[in-house]
């Protein structure tokens, strides 16, 4: 009879050990399935300690550990790569269907205009005071509208010239070639005397400078010409203002230069891939790259100049990367995204990609330092860098009129005073659509 009793007493013992079994399945089964999508353009990355420069990889890796430590839900993080010229499709393009972005990392340029379309989420209730404390202020600002911020700085990338120091010294300009690791800076009769001597002296098929009209590709270095003759290209407001002596002046100087063999010809129909490819075949002595494409480079025979200013200190511009996090109806979503912007800014390894640039947490910076290209002379030139955004709304609509009318400027069917009249009528309408249908998330 106890035998029996026992055997009883067992069997429901392992039945209620199979059925709590049971109910934790139902528990893990009941867990939200939750895909991110991570959306990015192609960027370069880069890390001493482990050789990958492929953004998409490192995404990748970070999604995969994320979900293994999870427990709020089910995640999986889905990376996705789409072309530069593929933005509108792979972002706006997909707004309220499945494959809509979750998560986005690029540069600033392109994604401060979705803060505008009520989308973007405020990220200050992830920003710990010591997150802040680790940016410079200057970069938060970038990151906010209104006092709030939508947009997580990961590094930075210095926008400057660069030149053939081969062609310069075979030219007679050997006086004007600097040392390895600096940024040279010409006064504009210097730029001048450089120019022309190297109309003159470059073989046939060869030109001095980079210039190109055939799309918006590469537009804001043609802005940041635009400066040269000291124009501060936006007014107190942030519109354009190139309406004006110096604005006239840098147009004026574009087709003078244009009609004395400075620029490529049929430049007016060439893209910034065509200049980099003259650049690269030895046939532009002039041309642009930033802190992630110039240490691909020959560096024995490349050397570095800001873009001309009439003062003679030149200018570049900056442009921050970072993330940004949309709301597409699913609070859970949008909570799990925060969480792995959370775990990506805390993750040491991860931080460590941004010494493809300047990182913009500066406790990275200092782990990283040796590893940073050029960071003495980046850092130095960091007071001749310029907005070319004003952090204004709809900088696509700004950039699909403005090459436009430098094309028409090229290709001499107008003036430079007709030029900068239609560039701050144009640029100012796109600007004022993009407040005047700018909604901010809630």
């Amino acid at each position: 009879m106890k035998d029996w009793i026992r055997i009883v007493t067992g069997g429901i013992i392992v039945v209620m050990f199979l059925g709590a079994l049971t109910g934790c399945k139902t528990q893990e089964a009941a867990k939200k399935q939750i895909t991110l999508r991570v959306k990015i353009p192609p960027l370069t990355v880069a890390n001493a300690d482990t050789g990958i420069t492929d953004s998409y990889e490192v995404l990748s890796k970070a999604g995969q550990e994320f979900a293994a430590q999870y427990t709020e839900c089910d995640v999986t993080v889905e990376v996705v790569k789409f072309g530069y010229t593929e933005e509108d499709e792979y972002i706006t393009g997909c707004f309220d269907t499945d494959d809509a972005a979750d998560i986005l990392l690029e540069g600033y340029f392109n994604m401060s205009g979705y803060i505008h379309t009520g989308r973007v989420v405020p990220l200050d209730d992830i920003i710990t005071e010591e997150m802040r404390a680790d940016v410079d202020d200057m970069l938060w600002k970038m990151s906010q509208v209104e006092g709030k911020t939508y947009m997580l700085p990961y590094y930075s990338l210095q926008n400057t010239l660069i030149y053939n120091r081969d062609l310069f010294r075979q030219c007679g300009l050997a006086e004007y070639v600097g040392e390895d690791g600096t940024i040279q800076n010409w006064t504009p009769e210097e730029w001048e005397y450089i120019l022309s001597t190297l109309a003159a002296g470059l073989p046939e098929m060869t030109y001095p400078m980079l210039m190109y009209a055939k799309n918006d590709q590469g537009d804001t270095h043609i802005m940041t010409l635009l400066r040269s003759k000291g124009s501060p290209f936006f007014d107190e407001n942030g519109r354009f203002n190139l309406n004006t002596k110096e604005g006239i002046a840098a147009l004026q100087w574009i087709a003078d230069s244009y009609q004395k063999g400075y620029f490529p010809a049929g430049c007016e129909n060439m893209e910034i891939v065509d200049c980099s490819d003259l650049f690269t075949n030895n046939q532009l002595a002039i041309y642009m790259a930033n802190s992630a494409t110039l240490p691909g480079m020959d560096r024995s025979s490349t050397g570095v100049a800001n873009f001309p200013s009439l003062n003679g200190n030149g200018y570049n511009t900056s442009f921050v990367t970072g993330f940004e996090i949309f709301d597409n109806g699913d609070q859970e979503k949008v909570q799990a995204a925060k969480d792995f912007l959370r775990y990506f800014m805390s993750t040491e390894e991860l931080m460590n990609y941004a010494q493809v640039g300047i990182p913009a947490s500066n406790a990275t910076a200092e782990r990283v330092s040796q590893y940073i290209f050029m960071q003495e002379a980046y850092t130095a030139n960091a007071g001749n860098t310029v907005d070319f955004t004003a952090n204004n709304p709809n900088w696509r609509g700004v950039r699909d009129v403005f090459y436009t009318h430098i094309h028409e400027l090229l290709v001499g069917t107008k003036t430079p005073q007709e030029v900068a009249e239609a560039l701050d009528k144009e640029c100012n309408a796109a600007i004022e659509t993009g407040w005047k249908t700018s909604k901010l998330h809630q």
